[in-house]
């Protein structure tokens, strides 16, 4: 059993790291409120582009854009991954980039070759360790992320699959639920779906200007960087939610175990005081 003074050492490490440990969960709980804050003044944009996208898709100009046309054969993928700069946020990183790992091994069983985005740097460690070939890349966006730094990365992908460099783009992501859930979700970003569109309740008629090609790149190319944008921001409040709650987690523990360390000191020097008393008392009769 440890003596006295290396039990007292590691109650005051606890200690110590408990102080840590509380002060990360206030900062996360600070931060948390205005990425969900963030993330929320987001979705009117995204709602009402993607509206706008809905429409232009059935109004079946004779123009069809790339982005609409799904392809017969799937022979190259690629995927954009978003997980966080920094760790000590749980299991937040590790359950999307199980879900990427389990989809990207299936594709190559297939015989697929897959192009990878990482927006994150823990993403990007993650994919350049499997020998993934990472074709662009986001990393220290901070706590505010801006779509200026998303556009050069995201634009390299959707070229690429206009340019037929592959047949479609698929998209991972920590989805935010509430601050004790976030899942980790597999969606396919091109060609655009109509699941992902939505049926508009009624069809709008357009006068393109200067033509249809023109409005369809620009419109379709907004909507997509709305929705990494949106992703992003759902990873960010992930991100804080599940920081928050595990940082929470190891300040109980560390409570927990201090706790436990004292009652084991108090044990340890009560019996060392019983030893000393037992000693006198034997050297007392002795003489």
């Amino acid at each position: 059993m440890p003596g006295t003074k290396e039990i007292r050492m590691k109650i005051r490490s606890v200690q110590n790291t408990r102080k840590i440990t509380k002060a990360m969960e206030m900062v996360a709980a600070s931060k948390m409120r205005k990425a969900q804050e963030r993330m929320r003044a987001a979705r009117p944009y995204a709602d009402k582009i993607r509206n706008v996208a809905a429409h232009i898709s059935h109004a079946n100009p004779e123009y069809r854009h790339p982005f609409l046309v799904t392809r017969d054969t799937i022979k190259r993928v690629g995927i954009i991954v978003i997980t966080t700069d920094k760790g000590l946020c749980g299991a937040l990183n590790t359950n999307v980039l199980r879900l990427v790992l389990a989809r990207y091994k299936e594709w190559q069983a297939e015989g697929e070759q897959v192009d990878v985005c990482c927006i994150g740097n823990k993403g990007l460690g993650f994919m350049q360790r499997l020998g993934a070939n990472v074709v662009s890349q986001v990393t220290a966006l901070g706590d505010r992320p801006q779509i200026e730094a998303l556009i050069g990365a995201v634009k390299l992908m959707l070229d690429a699959y206009s340019s037929d460099r592959f047949d479609r783009l698929m998209l991972f992501y920590t989805h935010f639920i509430n601050t004790m859930k976030q899942e980790p979700v597999m969606e396919q970003l091109l060609p655009l779906t109509g699941e992902r569109l939505g049926s508009p309740e009624s069809s709008w008629d357009y006068l393109y200007e200067p033509d249809a090609k023109v409005v369809l790149d620009q419109v379709l190319t907004r909507y997509i960087e709305a929705i990494i944008y949106q992703t992003v921001a759902e990873n960010m409040a992930s991100e804080q939610s599940a920081r928050m709650v595990a940082m929470k987690s190891a300040s109980d523990n560390a409570a927990t175990l201090i706790d436990e360390l004292t009652l084991i000191y108090n044990k340890n020097r009560q019996a060392a005081i019983t030893k000393e008393i037992a000693e006198i008392v034997g050297g007392a009769a002795a003489v």
